[in-house]
């Protein structure tokens, strides 16, 4: 059968061109030559009797044949480490390397904490945490460099299964001595009055905000506009006045008494989702399963 000439070797070679972008990066990671790489690559496409990479000036993209066959051979390399994995854990042994993608506001504080958590139960767990925008959140668990990605989304996205789905409106945050702090809930028109300090624009709280305040005809002046949240978070805890955020990045410290939440009375403000997002089709390793049903737990907001 074709499928059983797929080799190991040729398909890890074509792998790592796909991950790369270009053949002597790929042989330099492989620790082999440009020329072993390049013949693998050929043989897979004389095999299947199609071009696997469009070849560009400046490295190679895979074609959509290849974008197929990079998806079949992530998913056989990642079904292989669920069952060395599976079958330590016969033994008892809950031992192994949980990755994981969020973006910037989950790994302040709430990842840290869950994980922590996490390791109380099951110490043999380790954990390697990469923090990127929301779409490359995405990107990291179809290509199989995450196991699970935390993320906001307000698209479905092909091959990915969603593990868990909450609405995650935007929120006013503030001291609690601020003259807004007495109130559970706000409107810009109410916030229009005080200073603010707001992410840049292309953060999904940002983008939100800013349809929220076009709907009603507001313009804010920001005192300060920042990209780090923990330099927003800051400025309010300082006294400079309000910002923006989502309930989960600051969940800690409302809860420490740091910080009031209120929330944004003004329509549109719920339109994004948090997501937990695995890889559609993929079994994944016992430990990965044992933290995403600690992760789906701990997600939710508390009640009261």
């Amino acid at each position: 059968m074709l499928s059983s000439r797929l080799q190991e070797t040729a398909l890890r070679y074509f792998l790592e061109v796909v991950r790369s972008g270009s053949v002597s990066e790929a042989a330099t990671r492989l620790n082999v030559s440009p020329s072993a790489v390049s013949r693998q690559v050929a043989a897979l496409e004389d095999l299947l009797g199609v071009p696997l990479f469009d070849r560009r000036p400046r490295g190679m993209a895979p074609s959509p044949a290849g974008e197929l066959l990079a998806a079949h051979a992530r998913r056989g390399a990642l079904e292989a480490d669920r069952v060395v994995s599976d079958i330590q854990a016969l033994q008892g042994v809950h031992t192994g390397l949980i990755r994981l993608s969020s973006s910037a506001g989950f790994a302040i504080e709430f990842l840290p904490r869950v994980m922590a958590q996490f390791r109380v139960r099951y110490p043999g767990m380790q954990f390697r945490l990469s923090v990127a925008s929301p779409a490359a959140v995405t990107v990291a668990v179809l290509n199989g460099d995450a196991d699970v990605g935390l993320t906001y989304s307000r698209s479905a996205e092909r091959d990915i299964t969603v593990q868990h789905r909450e609405a995650s409106p935007v929120i006013a945050i503030m001291r609690p001595d601020h003259p807004l702090a007495r109130f559970p809930s706000v409107t810009l028109a109410q916030m229009h009055a005080h200073p603010i300090a707001l992410p840049e624009r292309d953060n999904t709280v940002r983008q939100l905000f800013d349809i929220g305040c076009s709907q009603r005809g507001l313009v804010f002046e920001p005192a300060l506009v920042c990209n780090h949240f923990e330099t927003l978070t800051h400025f309010v805890l300082h006294g400079g006045g309000l910002s923006i955020s989502g309930e989960v990045t600051v969940r800690d410290r409302v809860a420490r008494g740091e910080l009031h939440a209120a929330q944004i009375r003004e329509r549109g403000m719920s339109a994004r989702l948090t997501e937990i997002q695995t890889l559609s089709g993929r079994t994944l390793p016992l430990g990965v399963r044992l933290f995403l049903d600690y992760l789906r737990s701990a997600l939710p907001a508390p009640s009261g």
